[in-house]
């Protein structure tokens, strides 16, 4: 089930690039057993402006991190039961108070009942180093997410398909700043699909999301409640116009109401993605969307998103394959008082990616990155303009 947030349920760039690993190779079946060793070095880890002072004197930083962890994918007749179970331990050089210890367990159960009835039950933990793009700090901020969802869908007819599904999520910082984002989100849909001869999708889905905020937010001397329902009509479409193109759309209309804000935002929100894998080696991505979005700051708890990506993969051999990618997005926010600048409340993300994975044996894939990350700045969240630089390299091996 698609929901609200871009829940990219994104790490900090700089781990997210050191724990890329190549989909080379599906596991086995069965248990496999996971180690990995990585390291990453980021020329401006705490995303300061050129004219802000360095923490410590220094912007730069590196880290070596071990990842064990146990995989599980079986197929039971129509049961296909998956799980993950990692521990990763990250010490940096530098700035040791950030070092920490990341969890990640996951478990999914994709069930059938006959040819008509189908879904998914899935429940996960995840604790990583919190991204520091948004908010002043040079002390650890540990971010756990824990996350519950169930969808299902009746097949009523060949032709249509009757579909609902529930999620929670739950968020909480180890920061004291940053408790003000403490948050659940809890998610509820149904929808109806006509399923063509054709192979192509196009649904109706209706959703209701309700977010509500633990500690209220000081904003001048008031505090306030974050917390919102959100509402949403959306079409949903698979469209295969040929061998090698695709196109997945969730889009539509959305209200959010924001009590604490004193104030309502609807329109358009939704994301499009197109992929185009011609026979040969490249494989080509690209998105457009514009949604509601949630920010790790200590001024605002959201944002509307304007954005656009572009992404392209070389399998060079089946040992040997590259990424790129590249990708923008605007974010504008509301604010709670009037301001004589209102263009003051934008702000600019670009982003740009490239790896190289090699995977010797089946078992063993080997990935080194560059990343590049840059915002505009936005006086109104009292940040400025930033540039950073990550490279990493990271092995993983399964037994």
């Amino acid at each position: 089930m698609l929901t609200l947030t871009n829940k990219k349920n994104r790490l900090a760039l700089l781990l997210g690039v050191a724990c890329i690993s190549p989909a080379l190779a599906g596991p086995d079946e069965g248990f496999k057993v996971q180690a990995g060793l990585g390291y990453f070095h980021d020329n401006n880890l705490f995303r300061l402006p050129e004219s802000w002072p360095a923490f410590d004197g220094q912007r730069s930083d590196s880290a070596r991190q071990a990842t064990v962890g146990l995989l599980f994918d079986k197929r039971y007749s129509l049961q296909n039961i998956s799980a993950q179970a990692k521990l990763t331990k990250v010490k940096f050089d530098h700035f040791k108070q950030l070092d920490y210890d990341g969890k990640d367990a996951q478990f999914n159960w994709a069930w059938e009942i006959g040819s008509k009835f189908s879904g998914n039950l899935g429940s996960m933990v995840a604790q990583t180093l919190a991204p520091y793009t948004d908010f002043r700090s040079d002390q650890r901020n540990l971010r756990k997410q824990r996350r519950n969802n169930f969808d299902g869908g009746w097949r009523m007819h060949p032709s249509w398909r009757v579909r609902g599904g529930v999620a929670s999520d739950k968020y909480t910082y180890e920061l004291p700043v940053q408790r003000v984002n403490n948050r659940t989100e809890d998610t509820y849909e149904t929808g109806i699909d006509f399923l063509p001869r054709s192979g192509n999708t196009f649904g109706v889905v209706a959703r209701k999301i309700k977010g509500r905020y633990q500690n209220r937010r000081p904003v001048g001397g008031a505090s306030l409640d974050d917390s919102f329902d959100q509402d949403e009509l959306k079409a949903r479409v698979l469209w295969r116009g040929s061998g090698s193109t695709s196109v997945q759309a969730l889009a539509g209309y959305a209200k959010r109401e924001n009590p604490g804000l004193g104030r309502d935002v609807s329109g358009f929100n939704g994301r499009l993605t197109a992929m185009h894998e011609p026979r040969g080696k490249m494989r080509y991505t690209a998105a457009l969307w514009r949604e509601f979005s949630p920010i790790e700051s200590n001024v605002v708890s959201y944002s509307l998103n304007k954005g656009a990506s572009l992404a392209a993969t070389y399998v060079a051999t089946a040992k040997v394959r590259a990424d790129a990618s590249l990708g923008y997005e605007k974010r504008g926010y509301n604010a709670r008082t009037a301001l004589s600048q209102p263009q003051d409340l934008d702000d600019s993300l670009k982003t740009a990616q490239l790896s190289a994975s090699w995977a010797p044996r089946r078992s063993l894939d080997v990935t080194a990155a560059f990343a590049r990350q840059s915002r505009s700045g936005s006086p109104f969240l009292g940040l400025g303009n930033f540039k950073a630089n990550t490279v990493s390299i990271n092995a993983n091996v399964r037994f």
